[in-house]
């Protein structure tokens, strides 16, 4: 029986769900007969954290990221994440880490285990980034943008683009919530927006808002479906929720799927900075509901087939427009926009495909190994 490769996912903690939810798909989906998942975070925080303990794979947790200040002991501080690293001995190190620090990388090398980091948005504005990618045996870009605009310009980083993925038999098709509906007010009639999204400003949430209220419509309801205690969104809510019965701040909420199942389109009006890869999108199409996004890297990437539900980043009138298109289409013209896109989920981001892919990478990953050994034992 062939060993098992050992691949540590390291992650700052779970406070959110975002790439959390990636992890737990993660380490859940994995081969166990050819794979040993653990994980490893800064603390255990977070109510996503009961959920990521429930599978019962090794969690640790550990300080793994290395202040560079002051420079003269950073060695020494270093020196404890490799010993750390050492200590297990994981074959592959895959981390989540949002930022560009790059000591994670450089201790993984020191230890001698392969690194692999997954691109998660669109930063690149310091050599940090140019550091931890040239420190990597692997990269992974999430987003065709950027392979364009990161990694081409910089032949000796190994990237690759490998989309995530879902379970689309979670996100699929349902029966409108009616608890949903009743506790909103909805009635069958109203056209309901929806966008599920973490509240900052770049998200630009406030030109969905315009764009809802621009419309007219006497049926529009508008659901922003996230944490809502930022002072983002508090300003937000005191200059539109309160003057606008139709927008409706539900707050965070962990079953997505019921308030996207009484909705009739989705919106995601990101600002020109961009997206890695939105999942709540993602989502949405998999339940078969039309989705609207900015032109912008990442949802671009999702929307490709489906060009004429794009408008320009902080387009409000364009936005506007196309709110009032897909409210005069009869339900069946949108029902079939929806269909044609939760085929394209089922075909291009099925979980499946997510699972199988990171699983060919770190079997590549092995093999060129094996084959280096291999060469050096010989040369000897």
């Amino acid at each position: 029986m062939s060993k098992k490769t050992r691949i540590l996912y390291s992650i700052p903690n779970f406070d959110t769900a975002g790439s959390g939810k990636v992890v737990r798909d993660l380490v859940q989906g994995l081969d166990k007969t050819r794979f040993s998942p653990e994980i490893l975070v800064m603390h255990t925080k977070g109510a996503f954290f009961k959920e990521v303990e429930k599978l019962g794979a090794p969690i640790h947790v550990f300080p793994y990221e290395t202040p560079y200040k002051p420079f003269w002991s950073f060695p020494f501080r270093l020196l404890k994440v490799v010993r750390f690293f050492k200590k297990h001995q994981w074959d592959i190190i895959h981390s989540w880490h949002w930022s560009s620090d790059f000591s994670e990388a450089l201790a993984a090398k020191l230890a001698g285990i392969k690194f692999v980091y997954t691109k998660k948005a669109m930063g690149w504005g310091n050599k940090a980034w140019h550091w931890k990618s040239v420190l990597s045996s692997q990269v992974i870009a999430i987003n065709e943008t950027m392979m364009t605009a990161f990694f081409t310009p910089m032949p000796k980083v190994k990237a690759i683009y490998l989309p995530l993925g879902l379970d689309t038999h979670t996100y699929s098709p349902q029966a409108k919530n009616k608890a949903i509906q009743q506790a909103y007010n909805i009635g069958e009639q109203d056209f309901v927006v929806i966008s599920v999204v973490n509240m900052v400003p770049v998200k630009d949430i406030e030109i969905l808002m315009e764009a809802v209220l621009k419309t007219q419509l006497p049926n529009i309801k508008l659901l922003l479906v996230g944490s809502d205690q930022s002072d983002y969104a508090k300003t937000l809510k005191v200059k539109y929720a309160k003057a606008h019965s139709q927008i409706i701040f539900t707050g965070k909420q962990s079953q997505v799927q019921d308030y996207l199942s009484v909705t009739d389109i989705f919106v995601i009006p990101t600002k020109e900075k961009g997206e890695g890869m939105p999942m709540a999108p993602v989502e949405a199409m998999a339940m078969g509901i039309p989705v609207l996004g900015s032109r912008v890297a990442g949802i671009t990437d999702i929307l490709k087939g489906f060009e004429n539900q794009i408008f320009e980043a902080g387009d409000t009138s364009a936005l506007c427009q196309l709110l009032i298109d897909f409210n005069r289409m009869e339900p069946l013209e949108r029902q079939q926009i929806g269909s044609a896109m939760r085929k394209k989920v089922l075909e291009q981001y099925n979980f499946e495909r997510f699972i199988g892919s990171r699983e060919t990478l770190y079997e590549n990953l092995m093999a060129k190994s094996l084959n280096k050994n291999m060469r050096t034992t010989q040369q000897l």
